[in-house]
């Protein structure tokens, strides 16, 4: 007697709505693309059509042109990071990476900027704890989680990095006393693009811990935050232990 094995059929109709729902997603992400990219454009724009003005400044306004270049430039880059991450492009683990040295270089990189911000920042954390991920991998994770505390944190703040055992999970932690968040936008801090009212005049792209969290969840592990308005931030990357 013929077997016929149907457990992973797909009817029709599910396949339509697993077509119909990836298309919204996809036009989604092309939207959000295009109303992210036409910001810069448009500054660049109005700045080349003001140095046509009587006493403009004509090489300030070239030179906030160049800076709004270089943001457009920095948004392309990581949508592409990101969509090669989404492709299986890149591998994200690869063996195990002793942490702390990366935490260090990664805050040692960022000490002029974070002193620019009034931002105190250190690494820390259990010198033999390593990560599931590729250095590579966990430079950028570590990156994007300096980077966001440096943009939005606030002056006055102080913002801790750091990698430890707890139970039998490993976490790389980011967290900072500074301003934080809505706890209603918590929930939210992980969407592509999504940035509270407050930060929307920053020179993030939106998409920091968007990568943050698909590198870890590509890893095997979960991201989760914290905090409050008032109260900080705190971004926890939990692994298991092996």
């Amino acid at each position: 007697m013929e077997v016929t094995d149907t457990s992973h059929s797909v009817t029709p109709g599910q396949d339509r709505a697993y077509d119909a729902s990836f298309d919204e997603l996809r036009t989604g992400f092309t939207a959000a693309v295009s109303h992210e990219l036409r910001t810069p454009l448009a500054r660049i724009l109005a700045l080349l059509d003001s140095a046509d003005l009587p006493g403009a400044d004509v090489q300030g306004l070239i030179d906030a042109a160049r800076a709004e270049v270089e943001h457009a430039g920095a948004l392309i880059d990581e949508i592409l990071f990101l969509s090669e991450l989404e492709g299986g492009k890149e591998i994200v683990a690869f063996g195990m990476t002793n942490a702390l040295p990366v935490l260090e270089g990664v805050i040692d990189e960022h000490a002029d900027a974070a002193a620019r911000a009034g931002i105190s920042v250190v690494a820390t954390g259990d010198p033999t704890v390593d990560v599931p991920l590729r250095p590579r991998m966990l430079r950028i994770v570590a990156e994007n989680l300096t980077g966001n505390a440096l943009r939005y944190a606030g002056h006055g703040a102080s913002f801790t990095l750091s990698a430890g055992r707890e139970g039998d999970t490993i976490v790389l932690r980011a967290s900072d006393t500074g301003i934080g968040l809505n706890e209603v936008d918590i929930p939210r801090l992980f969407e592509r693009f999504w940035r509270a009212d407050a930060a929307r005049a920053s020179r993030g792209t939106g998409l920091g811990l968007a990568i943050v969290k698909h590198v870890v969840t590509a890893a095997g592990g979960t991201v989760e935050a914290r905090g409050s308005r008032g109260h900080g931030l705190e971004v926890r990357c939990i692994f298991p232990a092996g």
